[in-house]
């Protein structure tokens, strides 16, 4: 008799996933916490203040990241 390893109750291998790069999946969360990076109006974008469009950028950062960790860690199918 096996006993059940995962929540959904399926005996079999944990399905956590340890890989090295999950690591990179922190960068667009500590990046946007740096004080300095908003300590100044200029340079503008288009007319648009260095906030708003530095904003943009790391929305920009957290989907490429997404993207990059989940294409290099899933299993083939």
């Amino acid at each position: 008799m096996t006993t059940p390893d995962r929540r959904d109750g399926r005996s079999g291998a944990p399905t956590g996933d340890r890989s090295p790069l999950n690591w990179l999946l922190l960068l667009p969360i500590a990046i946007p916490l740096l004080p300095p990076l908003f300590n100044a109006v200029e340079p503008r974008l288009f007319g648009i203040p260095l906030f708003y469009w530095l904003q943009l950028a790391f929305i920009v950062l957290g989907v490429t990241t997404t993207t990059l960790v989940h294409r290099a860690t899933r299993r083939n199918r």
